[in-house]
């Protein structure tokens, strides 16, 4: 995936999928939400292993998401559309004669090289079924193997590429950016602030546990109403639309970890508060479980309690996982309970 074209070399982070099984072509959409489980990841992976570019690409989607997804108020926004001027991921492709002006031939001729850049593109258009003429950046070879066939040291290809890269973002950033949908959702910036949060304790960055103190600091000062609870949408200087499970589920493990990085009790504390609102109006006092929905929300004909995850865990998962770990560092007994009932709580039908 860190080689392919899923990933944005120039820009980093992740787009939203591939549509090969070779990871060349993607969905150029990029996802909040997959930023962030990408980013804790690849932290996870590097503290299991020690492997260095587990640790670069965590923290260059990091500051991908600090760069073009923060708000001036600390607030992460949602996502970044594919199109831009009408035509999908025309903002992220290059032709070569387009590197060859940014970089010159001598550094051109590395960058394509190393990212499989070819003249006539490097891809089939999937509906004319035919070549593009552009490339999506991607790498098919480790750099320890192109330096050998370059009769170069690793480090002098590994800062020759970084340098080229730079040029070209800034010759990128000159084109028609795709629209960026501003929204920010408290479900998505909580599982930012655990990224963040997880990522400055395991790389002892100071920067993101202060953007994650940020972001928590717009949440609970824009998001949550005077009676403590929370709303599940900001934008424009508008919060609206009552919480769900995961806008309490995602922000609880997004202070969780955050106390863990900073060991400020003031979020272990809004942690503990945030979750008795959660208990109090989602959980279901018959089986166990969390619903989706509160229980002074809308009539609905079915209020769901859903337990499976998808593309970013459910509600029920990570509400799970918080009773735990704040039952183990509070002491109390009763969070553990409640957490092997929801683990053994059946979705209705």
């Amino acid at each position: 995936m860190r080689d392919g074209g899923i990933y944005d070399h120039v820009g980093f982070g992740f787009h939203r999928y591939s549509t090969d099984a070779h990871w060349l072509v993607p969905h150029f959409e990029k996802m909040l939400y997959d930023q962030a489980m990408l980013c804790m990841a690849y932290t996870e992976a590097y503290q299991a292993t020690g492997n260095r570019p587990y640790r670069k690409t965590a923290e260059e989607i990091l500051t991908y998401v600090l760069r073009d997804m923060t708000s001036p108020e600390g607030g992460f926004f949602s996502a970044e559309d594919a199109d831009s001027e009408g035509e999908e991921g025309k903002f992220y492709v290059w032709s070569s004669d387009e590197i060859v002006r940014a970089l010159g031939h001598h550094d051109a001729e590395l960058i394509c090289s190393v990212f499989t850049v070819l003249r006539e593109g490097n891809f089939t258009d999937q509906i004319s079924g035919e070549r593009s003429g552009t490339n999506i950046l991607h790498r098919k070879k480790p750099l320890h193997e192109i330096a050998a066939e370059k009769g170069l040291p690793v480090q002098e290809v590994e800062d020759r590429i970084n340098r080229a890269l730079v040029r070209l973002f800034y010759v990128r950033n000159d084109r028609i950016h795709p629209h960026k949908d501003d929204k920010v959702l408290t479900d998505w910036n909580g599982l930012m602030i655990a990224a963040l949060a997880k990522a400055a304790r395991a790389f002892q960055v100071g920067d993101f546990a202060d953007a994650a103190a940020k972001a928590v600091s717009f949440i609970l000062n824009r998001l949550r109403k005077p009676d403590g609870r929370l709303l599940h949408r900001y934008r424009e200087d508008e919060a609206a639309l009552p919480a769900h499970i995961d806008d309490y589920a995602f922000l609880i493990s997004g202070l969780i970890e955050l106390y863990e990085a900073t060991f400020d009790p003031q979020y272990l504390r809004e942690a503990r508060s945030l979750n008795a609102v959660l208990l109090r109006h989602y959980w279901d006092n018959n089986t166990g479980g969390f619903y989706f929905t509160s229980d002074d929300s809308e009539d609905l004909l079915v209020r769901k309690k859903e337990s499976y995850d998808g593309a970013i865990p459910s509600g029920n998962s990570v509400a799970l996982h918080n009773l735990l770990r704040l039952g183990r560092m509070t002491g109390d007994t009763g969070l553990e309970e409640m957490a092997a009932r929801a683990a053994r709580h059946s979705t209705p039908p």
